[in-house]
């Protein structure tokens, strides 16, 4: 008899045909998110589960899951998971980091540059027939050639933007709380600063750090203020990193010249006011948003639910503890 396994949402084809081969999927019918009730509902008599960074797993959903043996995330992120509670119910929770690097570094600077060039602004004025003739004084951005971009997080996504800021002659600033080792800050020119001077000194602020505690409203009213009024903020990391109502203020008061977000922080929500702005650029979480990348993510996330309901330790598993633990009882 095939094992069962609840899918919240539908993924590309090629993930879906893995798990469909191998075992009873029970597939959220609906093009939205779950409920909790739906989720207790359907996750009851599985022992597999393949969720997004858009399902709360609770504790209390696990409980109700008496059978479940893995939790598959589709997705880097993993913060949407009770994992101290996976963990101390013996169940391994696993991820999809690496995949989508490349493309998540190409979205933070496809933002980076709408945002200076504004492209949006123009891509209206456009579609509603406003645009009468060149003018000297037209759409006038930032220029990104040549200036600062100050990176706050070096990890995978934060080293692919900074490979493509190379190209733009740009001076390369960046803040983490693990230092570099000094021969691969000269292959990406790179300069280590603290954090406030990165903010002070840097005519783009591109944030690429993980959700934990002290990364909650990282960026706030403090922050902003540090910044230049000519300065853009980019945010592809995870929405609660920066505070959205201090940054609608600090838009509004022209604290900062503008900028680019592709997550929220009560996603899909948006604090008040900021969809009113027209110095900002607002994206739907799309950042791994590619046919491939997104196939990519699916087959690793299908692949680790397989090898975590066959008893073995799944290449991307966020809490490898468990199997330690259990080969000692």
């Amino acid at each position: 008899m095939k094992k069962k396994i609840l899918v919240t949402r539908n993924l590309p084809d090629k993930a879906m045909k893995l798990l469909y081969e191998t075992y009873d999927v029970e597939l959220n019918p609906w093009d939205r998110v779950m409920t909790e009730d739906e989720l207790i509902e359907g996750i009851r008599d599985k022992q597999g589960l393949l969720c997004l960074l858009t399902d709360n797993i609770s504790a209390e959903i696990m409980d109700e899951a008496k059978n479940l043996k893995v939790i598959s995330n589709y997705a880097v992120g993993f913060n949407n998971i009770d994992v101290k509670a996976a963990t101390e119910r013996g169940i391994p929770v696993t991820n999809t980091p690496g995949v989508l690097t490349e493309t998540t570094a190409d979205l933070a600077w496809a933002l980076l540059m709408a945002t200076a060039r504004r492209v949006v602004e123009a891509d209206a004025f456009m579609r509603k027939g406003a645009y009468k003739g060149w003018g000297p004084m037209l759409f006038l951005g930032g220029d990104v050639y040549g200036k600062t971009l100050g990176l706050i997080g070096m990890g995978r996504i934060g080293s692919a933007v900074a490979r493509r800021a190379v190209g733009f002659n740009m001076r390369i600033l960046y803040y983490d709380m693990n230092r570099l080792p000094e021969d691969e800050e000269k292959t990406l020119n790179l300069e280590y600063a603290d954090f406030d001077e990165i903010l002070r000194s840097s005519d783009f602020v591109s944030l690429h750090v993980p959700l934990v505690p002290s990364t909650k409203h990282l960026i706030g009213t403090r922050e902003l203020s540090l910044m230049k009024p000519t300065s853009y903020l980019i945010n592809t990391s995870r929405g609660p990193v920066v505070d959205e109502k201090a940054l609608v203020e600090a838009l509004r008061s022209k604290k900062i010249a503008g900028a680019g977000l592709d997550v929220y922080e009560n996603e899909p929500e948006m604090a008040p006011g900021l969809a009113q702005l027209e110095s900002v650029v607002l994206l739907p979480h799309i950042a791994s948003a590619s046919v491939d990348t997104r196939t990519k993510m699916g087959t690793i996330a299908a692949c680790n639910l397989m090898t975590g309901l066959a008893g073995e330790l799944p290449a991307n598993c966020v809490n490898p503890e468990v199997f330690i633990k259990a080969k000692h009882l």
